[in-house]
């Protein structure tokens, strides 16, 4: 009894306190939300974050970030420098204290800062405590100051270098990365910085902050971007980015309207303008910070943008006294639309800052887009009956998109006779462990059928190419029996309606011939993803099989080879001299059903592509170039990248 008590006692001596910087080298994910590639390059956006916000306050306009060819990384920006007095509380001098202590900053009340992104003032120290080694250089005051640490813990005291006649601060870090003779105590699975990561960001900043410059450069030999240096710069800031969201794309009006206003501290920019697409891109940002569940900035900007239209079609007789109203969907088809706001104290909802709370917000955006709209509509007659006739051309699709919905809609256990005819389904009920095999054409899909795994392995045949729906309104798209055929399969609805929960199948694979028709038919298919269902790819669930293109035989062995490089490198190992069959495989179809599951449908053998989608803004436009309308910019991205393509057949 009393052995049981000593084993259960809980008392002080058990409570852990985490001094200093301990605490977010222990639990790091708090802090950076993981250790993987994304919460490294976290650490990026902390730093850079900082100057942003030195630029927000007026002091800097000029940001450099520098990949070194040491794996650290350096952000050098022109504010005012960090301050180096000595802060009373700790009778440390100011940038010490910032880099070293949770929650010291600018950013808690104050004049330091009136509007801050980033983790408000515990950011740089936590870059500072998960680095390896960390410099900060500070030019303020007519001095160069300077100071190392490593792993948060400073090498010696902040010290003058020099004299200077500029302002600004340096800042360059190691992550601390675990290696594989000494994993301890190092933080980071990876410590490879991603140029095209880091300059989808950087762009994103430079149009959130019109005349800011951010120039990026790699400096690594060994690196796909080696020497590469990318500079953004746009005068325009949002408006730039709503033109940059409708390039390739016809639009209303031809320059995108523009709305900004500050009322009780708060800064609320607004640009849109519709295009000749049936997707809606808005993106809102609070102080730089993407939004992607939007909060009360994106419900004040939806309010005001559907009742001004409305107001405008009864005021110009567009709608007649018996026409219902534009719903928001009516008015949002076709539209790119940014929205940003910059607050002294934003209220995020969740630890992601997915979504903004802040209520006050609301009524804000409503009213200085209203009073916005209203202006320009009026003074821009064409304009306002231009965008009208398009939302009225929404809402008559709307109804017949409601009327195909109903008919796409998931059925119950109940009626699952009412699944697609051609589909050969799986015996298991778990979607996690359930797969579709999305495969072009009666003979592959017969192959397929035979050869699948009927577990866990089910079969969706096509008929020819799918409707490319970049250029189809949704009611038409719905008609489409393949385009039916998928979302039934699926079961999880499509567009708003769209329930991850109820996805029947958590890989969907397509399944295509290795040549240009198949390539064609697997972009038709992720357009269609992208535009109708784009959770699917976000969440990781749509996949691409890749079949094998070649299969070498020689007496009784037997090889499939998916690359000309692994032919060549086949070939070279059986001696030239050899007298080899080597058969080409142009589709699905050439394959019986055993080749077709030893190949590309056995988990243990087969070779897929999970699709990716980590920058949604590049996707979308890479989607309008390849599916639609414009030729010329279609031509010339061909042109450019046609030297790329191998195994093409003519």
């Amino acid at each position: 009894m009393n052995q049981n008590i000593q084993e259960n006692s809980y008392d002080a001596s058990q409570i852990q306190v985490l001094e200093g910087l301990e605490a977010v080298r222990r639990r790091p994910g708090m802090y950076i939300g993981s250790t993987d590639d994304r919460g490294l390059h976290h650490l990026v956006y902390e730093i850079v974050d900082n100057a942003i916000d030195e630029a927000l306050a007026g002091f800097c306009n000029d940001i450099r970030v520098t990949i070194n060819a040491d794996g650290s990384l350096t952000v050098h920006d022109n504010g005012r420098g960090f301050p180096v007095d000595i802060e009373p509380k700790t009778g440390r001098p100011a940038v010490e204290v910032c880099l070293t202590v949770l929650h010291a900053g600018g950013k808690f009340g104050g004049e330091g800062y009136k509007v801050s992104g980033g983790l408000h003032g515990v950011g740089a120290s936590c870059v500072n405590a998960l680095s390896k080694h960390l410099k900060v250089t500070v030019y303020r005051d007519g001095k160069i100051h300077e100071q190392e640490y490593t792993r948060g813990i400073p090498l010696y005291d902040l010290k003058v270098i020099g004299t200077t006649d500029i302002t600004g601060t340096v800042i360059t870090f190691l992550p601390d990365v675990k290696t594989g003779e000494n994993p301890e105590p190092g933080i980071f699975e990876t410590g490879n910085f991603s140029f095209e990561v880091l300059r989808t960001r950087f762009r994103e900043m430079a149009f959130l902050n019109k005349g800011i410059r951010i120039t990026l450069t790699d400096e690594r030999t060994d690196s796909e971007t080696a020497g590469k240096t990318v500079q953004y710069h746009f005068e325009g800031g949002i408006r730039s980015f709503v033109e940059y969201l409708n390039k390739n794309k016809d639009v209303i009006p031809t320059e995108p309207i523009y709305i900004e206003g500050v009322r009780d501290g708060a800064t609320v920019e607004v640009s849109l303008q519709w295009n000749d697409s049936y997707s809606e891109t808005v993106l809102s940002f609070c102080n730089n910070i993407h939004t992607p569940e939007g909060g009360t900035h994106m419900a004040g900007f939806r309010n005001a943008l559907t009742r001004v239209m409305n107001e405008y079609g009864r005021k110009t007789g567009a709608l007649k006294p018996n026409d219902s109203n534009l719903t928001g969907d009516d008015t949002r088809e076709g539209l790119a639309a940014i929205i940003s706001v910059k607050l002294p104290e934003p209220q995020f909802e969740g630890q992601t800052k997915a979504k903004l709370g802040n209520s006050e917000v609301r009524p804000l955006v409503d009213g200085l887009v209203s009073e916005g709209l209203s202006n320009y509509f009026e003074e821009n007659p064409s304009v306002t009956r231009a965008v009208l006739d398009k939302c009225l051309a929404a809402s008559r699709a709307r109804e017949a998109a409601r009327k195909a919905r109903e008919a796409t809609r998931r059925k119950t256990a109940l009626e699952s006779a009412a699944l697609p005819g051609k589909l050969a389904d799986c015996s298991e009920r778990d979607p996690s462990k359930c797969e579709i095999y999305i495969v072009e054409g009666d003979s592959a899909g017969g192959s397929a059928k035979q050869g699948r795994d009927r577990h866990f392995q089910a079969i969706l045949p096509l008929r020819g190419k799918i409707l490319n729906v970049e250029k189809t309104r949704v009611d038409k798209a719905l008609s489409n029996a393949e385009i039916k055929a998928m979302i039934t399969a699926f079961g999880a609805g499509f567009g708003d309606d769209f329930d991850p929960a109820k996805l029947r199948y958590h890989r969907i694979v397509c399944m295509t011939d290795a040549d240009v028709d198949g390539s064609h038919i697997r972009i038709l298919l992720l357009t269609f993803f992208y535009r109708f269902m784009p959770k699917l790819i976000e969440d990781g669930y749509v996949y691409a099989a890749q079949p094998p293109l070649y299969k070498i035989t020689r007496g009784k062995f037997e090889k499939y080879v998916y690359t000309d490089e692994e032919l060549q490198e086949t070939l070279d190992e059986l001696g030239r001299d050899a007298k080899a069959d080597v058969q080409r495989y142009k589709g699905l179809g050439e394959m019986n059903a055993e080749q077709l599951w030893e190949t590309t449908m056995n988990p243990a053998t087969r070779i897929m592509h999970r699709i990716e989608m980590k920058d949604a803004i590049a996707a979308d436009a890479l989607f309008t170039l390849l599916m639609g309308d414009k030729v010329e910019p279609r031509r010339e991205f061909i042109e450019q990248n046609a030297k790329l393509v191998a195994n093409l057949d003519i």
